[in-house]
């Protein structure tokens, strides 16, 4: 009999769990700190239950775990980058970065992408399967055990499309959010390449998640060029899911904008961009490409520019830093580097 991956169950169905093996459901509160809170990894470590329980509970669920396959560091701003080895032989990508407000932790939500993003290492090998909450989680718990260091927010950027694997990563967020693993989901950042009927559901939800939508062209044509999936969402149907969002949740929308040499980042391309979002209530955040050995993207040389054209309008634009540079910057590459030796 496969045993229950205990770390991804939620609070109430571990309470379930317990209540069915009999138990009285203050065991499931203690089992629950236990998981998320002192984050053991074996069961004999639950010291104020019974050996007989922990037994019981041996025979009934296991305990996942990642393995470090990879651990960079930058050697210019303290940036780490995980390659995470999964139960399966698989493998992810997490990157800890560190900013004044706090330590921030990018988390994969699939191995591999179905999403074809013409700019992106992370889909070029393709789709494998989707992470479980547990191994969303773990980037989190591993990341802090191994660095020593307090994972502030959580931007959900990394390897996958996270409304892609939707189900799972609500009962992530659900976990997170829980009494005990305590972190408000008001320090999360959702990214997505415009998964317009997840969008929709992740609003009626109102979790209180930033929404985070990877644009990077400000018409159709543009957009379609370089990210298949607005073949099946147009900027129109795109527009109007995340002004819904903003009307359910109040949180303003952020705008991911990676700037290509001479694909996206013209005045031309400014200046449509204002067009589609200058009287929105939101944030774009525009990102210098990370170019990768199988395109041949360049970075653009006109990025101040392009954000001083925007500011001129009266959009609140700013530029990611570039963080790590020097520890393969590329989401993807590291999972790729290690599947080809």
């Amino acid at each position: 009999m496969d045993k229950t991956d205990i770390l991804s169950l939620t609070k109430s169905e571990l309470s379930a769990e317990i209540a069915n093996m009999g138990e009285k459901s203050f065991r499931a509160n203690q089992i629950y700190d236990w998981l998320h809170v002192k984050r053991v990894t074996d069961f004999t470590q639950m010291t104020n239950l019974s050996a007989q329980l922990q037994e019981e509970l041996e025979r009934k669920f296991c305990i996942k775990s990642l393995k470090i396959k990879k651990r960079l560091v930058s050697g210019i701003d303290n940036t780490v980058k995980y390659l995470y080895g999964l139960p399966d032989g698989e493998a992810v990508e997490s990157v800890l970065m560190e900013y004044k407000h706090g330590n921030s932790l990018c988390i994969s939500s699939q191995v591999g992408c179905k999403m074809g993003c013409r700019f992106c290492a992370s889909t070029i090998a393709g789709w494998v399967r989707n992470l479980e909450p547990s191994e969303l989680l773990l980037q989190i718990y591993e990341t802090e055990r191994d660095s020593g260091r307090h994972v502030d927010s959580i931007v959900m950027m990394g390897i996958g499309e996270p409304l892609d694997n939707f189900d799972n990563v609500v009962k992530f967020l659900e976990i997170l959010n829980s009494e005990g693993s305590g972190m408000s989901l008001r320090h999360l950042s959702l990214s997505t390449c415009g998964v317009v009927d997840k969008i929709y559901k992740l609003a009626e939800l109102k979790l209180g998640v930033t929404l985070s939508i990877s644009l990077h062209a400000a018409t159709d044509e543009k957009r379609s060029s370089i990210m298949p999936i607005n073949d099946r969402y147009g900027l129109s149907e795109l527009m109007k899911a995340c002004d819904d969002y903003f009307k359910a949740t109040g949180r303003r929308i952020s705008f991911e904008y990676s700037l290509i040499e001479g694909v996206n980042d013209t005045d031309e391309s400014a200046d449509e961009l204002i067009k589609l979002i200058g009287h929105r209530n939101c944030h774009v955040n525009l990102i210098p490409i990370n170019e990768i050995r199988e395109r041949d993207f360049k970075k653009s040389r006109f990025v101040e520019r392009f954000q001083k054209r925007l500011t001129d309008a009266g959009i609140n634009a700013t530029v990611r830093r570039t963080l790590g540079a020097d520890i393969s910057a590329a989401c993807g590459q590291l999972r790729r580097d290690d599947a080809e030796n």
